[in-house]
């Protein structure tokens, strides 16, 4: 079942012939992911995870996720890029916004997040937090060398033993590494971490469907098997070549926006719960598509918060830009303006509305004023902010993402420009095995 509406009806016509000269080129693209003939095509295990993901699999990392909850206050997931922000984009968009700021409660811990950057304060102040707690640790890294978890990992895992001993803490850790090789994988096999394999035919930033993404989403308390129902119902809308097939549309779209010289694609939300999905989202398509001089740059905005900022800019600067804007129809909770005897701030004729109404006019609103400032928008609408929404919606950027950067003519599942500050960053701290 569908929930995802596109609407290309305010972008299509900025490259009408740009996108009817795309059909048949989109249709070989979708040909090509699905028989596996392209560049990268040892990468292609995302491409069938919802619906072959193995019942028991689910099952233990339900179990795994439920013996965290009942042990630990805080769960720590350590991991950079697509080891994290999945689970991340997910756990931010179905929580209380203002959840950090409430204690954890018996069986409800919080999943923070490290290893995602090397800030020094921020390692400190995590660990200070930390100190006296009950907490655990999900490390994600197929080698275990990566430098920014690995600095994270050594010094959490001191920690943990330190505050909880040695022997509590072994079951406490749960490894998200490579099935046979790897420092990561030799430590959990001394110390005795129960662990998950990533999949070898699968890349990190499409990893949050395996356990990488699924184990912190369930210990956050949400519904792994309704995040992959979703994904799964989309993988069958996008399977074959149709212009029904959202996945399908959109990479032809936004590459027929492309050859008209819109140069930017600029995700737009209006819910803030969302901040974090258009992280993953700009990772997802920056990494597999800015390559060989060529893609398409993905930038992000929170409307109407940015609206104050950014709308400028977007409304009267360059026109080498596009909007896709995702939309929440239906908001979780019934929230309402109420009237004011002396309406002094001139807002009585909003009394009784739900503040969501107020929202949605300003996203129509902007889409207007946008539109008529020469910024094609796409818009994707999805019923509610809840796991199946979420799954479906991460398939179809996904889906469209490996149609898309075949129509690029690069290969969507390398990243050989990710290494080059390693080898810098490594050659100035002298490591070894790398010369001046």
């Amino acid at each position: 079942m569908k929930t995802i509406n596109l609407d290309i009806q305010h972008a299509v016509y900025f490259a009408e012939k740009q996108y009817e000269a795309l059909k048949d080129e989109s249709v070989k693209a979708l040909a090509t992911l699905e028989e596996g003939t392209g560049a990268g095509n040892d990468f292609l295990g995302w491409l069938r995870l919802p619906s072959e993901m193995p019942a028991d699999l689910v099952e233990r990392i339900e179990a795994t996720a439920a013996r965290l909850r009942q042990n630990c206050e805080y769960v720590v997931c350590i991991g950079i890029g697509g080891s994290y922000l999945g689970a991340k984009a997910v756990n931010y968009a179905l929580a209380d916004s203002f959840d950090d700021f409430y204690a954890p409660k018996p069986n409800e811990p919080k999943v923070l997040y490290a290893g995602q950057n090397i800030g020094q304060d921020y390692t400190a102040q995590l660990q200070k937090l930390l100190e006296g707690k009950k907490f655990g640790i999900i490390v994600i890294s197929k080698s275990g060398t990566t430098t920014e978890p690995a600095i994270a990992f050594r010094l959490l895992k001191e920690q943990l033993e330190k505050q909880a001993g040695k022997d509590a803490a072994k079951d406490l850790i749960v490894a998200i590494t490579d099935a046979n090789k790897g420092a990561l994988r030799q430590m959990a096999t001394e110390e005795g971490y129960e662990t998950y394999v990533i999949p070898d035919n699968v890349g990190g930033r499409f990893s949050v469907l395996t356990p990488v993404g699924l184990l912190p989403i369930a210990v956050a308390g949400h519904d792994i098997k309704k995040l992959l129902n979703g994904a799964a119902d989309m993988e069958r809308e996008t399977l074959h070549p149709s212009d029904e097939n959202p996945a399908q549309v959109y990479a032809r779209l936004r590459n027929a926006l492309y050859q008209d010289g819109k140069k930017i694609e600029i995700l737009v939300n209006f819910d803030p719960r969302l901040q974090y999905f258009s992280e993953w989202w700009k990772q997802l398509y920056g990494e597999s598509e800015g390559k060989d001089g060529k893609g398409i740059f993905p930038a992000s905005v929170n409307f109407t918060t940015d609206l104050h900022s950014m709308g400028q800019w977007i409304q009267d600067g360059e026109r080498t830009i596009f909007e896709t804007v995702i939309s929440v129809r239906k908001p979780a909770i019934d929230h309402r303006v109420p009237m004011n005897a002396s309406d002094l701030d001139g807002i009585n004729y909003l009394a009784g509305k739900q503040i969501d109404e107020v929202n949605k006019m300003a996203e129509l609103g902007t889409l207007m004023a946008h539109e008529d400032g020469g910024v094609p928008n796409i818009r994707i609408e999805i019923p509610t902010l809840d796991e199946y929404s979420l799954g479906q919606l991460i398939y179809f950027f996904e889906k469209g993402c490996g149609i898309s950067g075949y129509m690029l003519g690069v290969n969507p599942f390398n990243q050989p420009g990710v290494e080059a500050y390693k080898k810098n960053m490594f050659k100035l701290l002298k490591k070894p095995g790398y010369t001046d």
